[in-house]
């Protein structure tokens, strides 16, 4: 079940909705339980078995660390901490990597062990993380243990953010997990926040998908330097608008629900550097990665050699959560490579260029990256990076068909991947004095009417991430 679905707005939510609030305070991390299994169950019921289990072993490990901690027996607290990373990734690696493990075996070894062919459980690569997090994080001080198993399970399957994210750390929410309260102002902001997301996806995402679909439909001999370009730019555009508007939607769904969940996304296509793009893009992974492996690893304090080292694990590791396919091991070193770069060589060349040559600079080597993120075999990303490089000519009469076509939307998507929009509302909103709820009513409730139009008639309607 996708947030961006009928089912979803008009079925789940008001449901899970009414029994959220209708339920005592005692109850609520219950009922916001029970429906997220629901939630979960309606699309993969055999892997609901699967999140349990999780739940269960990160609670009991986190009681475990909790009191061997407390009798002063340190050695047993990391033994548990480290049964439980074991445990969570060797689940991972077993449903994510096992069929890419057995391909490599055959290949080396020339043997012909049968593929595990299981599918994906959606959102295993989130909830491990969150659940390995808290343990950790019950080991190093940082989050009181949580007592109640009802309330950890509603922790780690809660339905806004349980498929896709945003990665929510235990501490960033645990306050919320005992007492939360929902004021007509916050669920107004949830509400707001879950539509513009839905217009992102729906109204956005979609159409410019379209775009890159078209494109790749082109046989790859006949790309010109300017389609490639295009269908560069349109899947960047369909990546951001795609994720960072489920983002809005899990923010605003937790909003309503009484919680505040970390932000994700911060106009990363104005990053001046890859550096600034990684801090700005799916910001809750790339903290997870810091504040798990990296740091854990030395960081940035043990010498020149040994933060290089770092810096290529964890990409390494980063490219691998993404898939596990080639091409995203070599998404994953292909960053680590610009970033060692960057803080070796490159930032202090960087600094001098004016803002909008950064900003080329960033442009351009994301879009290639996203590339070799998009497609599944090294032939098509070559293929497809010496069509960037004019292999297939320069232009043609179907350049132009797709520019008028999809031009204006283009224009749209640029404008809206900056904080223009936003300012533009609400320097209106301050001419508006204390009116400005009726133009932001108006606003919300015309994006809503036309993602029901879109999606009443079936249109395309896929989401990115959920094959991570």
């Amino acid at each position: 079940m996708v947030f961006s679905s009928l089912l979803f707005l008009f079925r789940f939510l008001p449901a899970a909705l009414l029994l959220y609030f209708a339920a005592p305070r005692s109850w609520k991390n219950a009922v916001l339980f029970f429906v997220s299994l629901i939630f979960y169950a309606w699309g993969e019921p055999v892997y609901l078995v699967l999140m349990l289990f999780s739940t269960l072993v990160d609670y009991t490990h986190g009681r475990m660390v909790e009191r061997w901690k407390n009798q002063g027996k340190w050695g047993l607290a990391r033994g548990a901490v480290a049964s439980s990373a074991v445990i969570n990734l060797l689940l991972l690696g077993f449903f994510k990597y096992g069929d890419f493990l057995i391909q490599n075996v055959n290949l080396l070894f020339h043997t012909s062990l049968a593929p595990l062919n299981l599918p994906l459980p959606i959102g295993i690569s989130f909830y491990t993380f969150q659940t390995m997090s808290y343990t950790i994080d019950v080991y190093r001080g940082e989050a009181q243990v949580q007592r109640n198993l009802l309330s950890f399970g509603a922790y780690v399957s809660m339905f806004p953010q349980l498929i896709a994210g945003p990665i929510v750390r235990y501490q960033g929410v645990a306050e919320e997990m005992d007492d939360r309260r929902v004021t007509a102002d916050d669920f107004a902001r949830g509400v707001r926040r879950f539509t513009a997301g839905l217009g992102k996806k729906v109204l956005l995402a979609n159409n410019i998908g379209l775009l890159w679909e078209e494109i790749l439909a082109i046989q790859p001999g006949e790309r010109t330097l300017l389609t490639a370009w295009l269908g560069a730019a349109a899947f960047a555009f369909q990546l951001y608008f795609d994720f960072s508007g489920y983002s809005d939607m899990a923010i605003g769904l937790g909003r309503m629900l009484g919680f505040h969940f970390p932000e994700n996304f911060n106009y990363p296509y104005l990053a001046k550097s890859i550096t600034d793009f990684w801090r700005r893009w799916h910001m809750t992974l790339g903290t997870w990665f810091r504040e798990y492996v990296y740091i854990p690893l030395g960081g940035n304090r043990k010498g020149r050699a040994r933060q290089v080292l770092n810096i290529l694990l964890v990409w390494l590791l980063t490219g691998i959560w993404h898939g596990a396919d080639y091409p995203f091991l070599f998404w994953g070193l292909y960053f680590a490579a610009l970033l060692i770069l960057e803080k070796f060589l490159l930032g202090r060349y960087l600094a001098r260029l004016p803002v909008w040559g950064q900003r080329i600079y960033t442009l351009v080597l994301v879009l290639v990256s996203w590339v070799i993120f998009s497609l599944d075999s090294g032939r098509a990303i070559l293929s497809y990076l010496g069509a960037m490089l004019g292999r297939g000519g320069l232009g043609s009469g179907r350049d132009f068909y797709l520019l008028q076509n999809y031009g204006i939307l283009l224009l749209i998507l640029a404008v809206g991947c900056t904080p223009v929009p936003r300012r533009l509302a609400e320097k209106l909103c301050r001419r508006l004095g204390d009116r400005p709820w009726i133009l932001e009513t108006g606003f919300f409730a015309a994006v809503f009417f036309l993602c029901l139009v879109y999606l009443s008639a079936d249109a395309y309607n896929p989401f990115l991430y959920f094959r991570f």
